[in-house]
């Protein structure tokens, strides 16, 4: 496998992730494929040579071998590592797939038209793309994570294993080369792919709560642009006369609470003022 060509493709993902994005992509490329490429590929190397049994009946020690290791640790963290780094290319192509409709919108309308005012942005289809892609990788690492512990056996590795598989003659005595370092290895990679899951849940929570916060914010927004109509048409339903100088200030400043008491109080009594001297009217008439 050329790690390089898969660190290459994956590096164009780094631009459109989020801060804890780019922890786990470090983790995944210091903690699992630097250890992978360097160490484990060397500390299991050909594990069924180290896999000896106290008898040379031909073909118990691989049945044997087979039984107790269905999958290779270092194949299974290949498969892994693959399978967790693809839902990252979804984002990637989205974003190409963002890019060559903006080209084309532009080649038609003109450059001065756009579609996207930032292609890797994430609103949008994008966001949801980068929604889906990180419970695609969690549920991926959980899903591996319980085949081998089901596999493994709580991801131990004993030193002696016996056997009883045919065609063994009876129960035979098996040995596990280096199980203490591979042990150990074992729970380092499985140390490292728990926390790349803490920073998917981590990931997601930040986007989701970003997303209701902006929201929250939009419909706040929304309702204050509604509420300040209605407190210009106070001056409009009022029958006393307002200067414009008067209607300009409240605009610049709503009226507390006391001053459009007061103004209400004003009209009552001019409306009384009203009535009062219309019968003398008629009488002068």
């Amino acid at each position: 496998m050329d790690w390089k060509t898969f660190q290459a493709l994956l590096s164009g993902v780094n631009k459109y992730s989020t801060a804890f994005g780019r922890v786990w992509l470090s983790v995944v490329f210091v903690f699992r494929v630097m250890v992978y490429v360097v160490a484990a590929e060397r500390v299991w190397g050909d594990e069924q040579k180290d896999f000896d049994c106290n008898t040379k009946q031909p073909g118990c020690a691989n049945v044997c071998y087979d039984f107790f290791f269905p999958i290779s640790h270092i194949r299974l963290w290949a498969l892994q590592l693959i399978f967790v780094t693809c839902p990252s290319f979804m984002v990637v192509m989205h974003v190409a797939y963002r890019d060559d409709r903006e080209r084309k919108h532009k080649a038609k309308f003109g450059l001065e038209t756009t579609l996207y005012s930032n292609t890797g942005k994430k609103h949008g289809g994008l966001w949801w793309t980068y929604l889906t892609s990180l419970f695609v990788k969690t549920g991926i690492e959980v899903a591996f994570l319980y085949i081998l512990h089901k596999i493994y056996d709580s991801f131990y590795l004993p030193r002696l294993v016996k056997c009883e598989v045919s065609p063994c003659p009876n129960q035979v005595d098996c040995y596990i080369g280096h199980p203490t370092e591979k042990k150990v290895f074992t729970y380092f990679m499985v140390g490292a792919s728990a926390l790349c899951i803490i920073l998917n849940i981590c990931e997601i929570i930040y986007l989701i709560s970003k997303r209701v916060a902006r929201c929250v914010n939009k419909v706040k927004r929304s309702h204050r642009h509604i509420d300040m109509p209605e407190q210009d048409n106070l001056f409009n339903h009022s029958t006393l006369p307002v200067s414009q100088q008067e209607r300009k200030d409240y605009k610049d400043k709503p009226p507390s609470f006391k001053s459009v008491a007061t103004s209400q109080v004003h009209r009552l009594r001019l409306e009384d003022k009203i009535h009062a001297s219309a019968p003398n009217l008629s009488l002068c008439e």
